[in-house]
């Protein structure tokens, strides 16, 4: 009863901040990306597999925030646009990128090492996992594992088939047993 009460006044106390931030308040919006800036931080990650780009992600994140706040209708929880919009421009910023969908990321090519992605203090032992994937299998996987997203969301958030989201899920479901098997 009391978690109830407390998530109850942790949300009025959200949508006053949105609102505020709505009418211009710098402050407010200051609070908003405190409380929210490490999962989309962490979710940035998950989705591009490296850390620079996760920070671009989560700056344009918060920059499309500030400027479509008044957007938010309020009838799901701010945290769940907010991760929507995140792996929107996630999705849109790996799109941007020379070859998206047959590029395999090599941590190399990018200036860095695998070993200095996997010892971000932002992954637990499963995000380890999941930047080793395949960049379609990951995001797939991110989306639907992590995010809860439905394969035919994810093929038309990705411009793919039901069925080739299925299959990455299934790929990168596959790779990451093994791999956690052999480790």
């Amino acid at each position: 009863m009391l978690i109830d009460a407390k998530q109850a006044f942790l949300q009025e106390d959200e949508q006053a901040l949105i609102t505020r931030c709505v009418s211009g308040c710098q402050h407010a919006f200051r609070d908003l990306f405190s409380r929210h800036e490490k999962r989309v931080y962490a979710l940035s990650l998950r989705l591009t597999a490296d850390p620079h780009s996760a920070e671009d992600v989560c700056q344009e994140v918060f920059v499309q925030v500030w400027n479509k706040l008044d957007q938010f209708n309020g009838q799901s929880q701010f945290s769940t646009w907010l991760h929507s919009v995140t792996s929107n421009i996630a999705i849109s910023y790996l799109r941007k990128q020379k070859n998206w969908l047959q590029r395999v990321v090599s941590f190399e090519e990018e200036g860095m090492e695998q070993a200095d992605v996997e010892s971000c203090p932002m992954l637990g032992g499963l995000d380890k996992l999941i930047v080793r994937l395949p960049e379609r299998a990951r995001l797939v996987f991110v989306l639907h594992a992590v995010e809860g997203y439905r394969h035919e969301e994810i093929a038309d958030l990705m411009g793919m088939a039901v069925g080739s989201s299925k299959a990455q899920y299934h790929r990168a479901r596959q790779l990451m047993q093994e791999w956690y098997e052999n480790e």
